[in-house]
Order: C-alpha cells, then structure tokens, then sequence
C-alpha cells in the first residue's frame, strides 16, 4: 500500500493482532495477523513519518515489547501534536501479567507518570513527553461490586494508597491509559 494511502487514516493499532480498531492502519510482526504493514515492533522506527497519527492504540502489546521507553518514544514520534495514545495492559497483581510467557513487562497504574511533567524523578532518559488523560483501573468482580474500583479509579489518593497497600488483596485486572503527546 503506497505510504500516502497508509497516512490518510489517522489511527495507528500498534500490535492489531486479529482484532484490527475498525478504520486504523495495523501493524504487527505477524503474518496471520490482520495487519496492513508488517513490521518487528522491537525494530524502530516503524515504517511511518513524523507526526503521521492523530492517534495510536496499544491494546495488550506494551507488556511485550522488548523496551517500553523505546516504543513510548516510537510512539510519541508518529503522534502529531496534541495526537493521543491509548494503552490497555495487564495490572501486574493480575493473574494474566504473569501466565503469558511472552510478557516481558508487569506495570502498575503508576508506570506512566516517567513521561509525565514530573517524569517520576527520572526524566533524563527520554525526551518524550505526555499529558495523562485518564487512567483507568479495572479490578476483579468481587471488588468492583464492592465499590473498589470507583475509589481506585475516582480518587487520585485511594489509588496510590491501593497501589502501595492493598493491590495483592484488592487485585487489579486491566487499565487503560489515555496519554497526549506534548510535542
């Protein structure tokens, strides 16, 4: 497909797997996958110009690439300004962090923030930057019908109180990040 073709849809699906987002270009490495440019994502940069997307969705892929700072910044540079990223993946209390072979990363609610203004204290080793939309944690049955997941996910202080305290009791599941990328 012609890059002027690839460029005109807007959403990059990082990973697609055989669940391609509907209208987005996907990439992955493979071939039965329903991609439309295969490609290593451990491999940069990915076959797409600057600032290519207004958006990127990374659902279950993060926890597999071989170097999340690395793809954040592959990321951060398809993005056009004020493009936004979206990631779902395991909480690493999850059950799912840890029976797949091929996750390589177990992250928490927190990972993030190391692209954020404050960049976790550890900025130096990216220049790549975005503002958090929302996070969303989503946690096992039992503790959602107990009203834990609207704390966590309503309460900036009751969630890193509960990533601190209270995440092997009151498990996570999944979360979802929506990032922005500051270019």
């Amino acid at each position: 497909m012609p890059e002027a073709d690839l460029t005109s849809k807007r959403t990059l699906d990082v990973g697609c797997g055989i669940n391609k987002y509907p209208g987005a270009i996907g990439i992955d490495r493979n071939p039965r996958s329903q991609a439309d440019v295969l490609c290593d994502l451990d491999r940069f940069p990915y076959p797409f110009r600057d600032s290519s997307f207004q958006a990127v969705r990374a659902t279950h892929v993060i926890e597999h690439v071989s170097d999340v700072i690395r793809a954040m910044e592959e990321f951060h540079r398809v993005l056009g300004p004020g493009g936004r990223v979206f990631i779902a993946t395991p909480h690493y209390t999850d059950f799912s962090s840890f029976c797949d072979p091929t996750h390589r990363w177990h992250l928490n609610s927190f990972s993030f923030r190391y692209f954020g203004p404050d960049h976790g204290g550890f900025g130096y080793y990216s220049a790549a930057r975005f503002r958090e939309i929302s996070v969303r944690v989503r946690l096992l049955a039992f503790w959602r019908w107990l009203g834990f997941e609207f704390l966590v996910n309503h309460f900036p202080r009751y969630r890193r109180f509960w990533e601190h305290y209270l995440c092997y009791v009151v498990r996570g599941k999944v979360m979802e990040f929506e990032l922005e990328a500051l270019k």
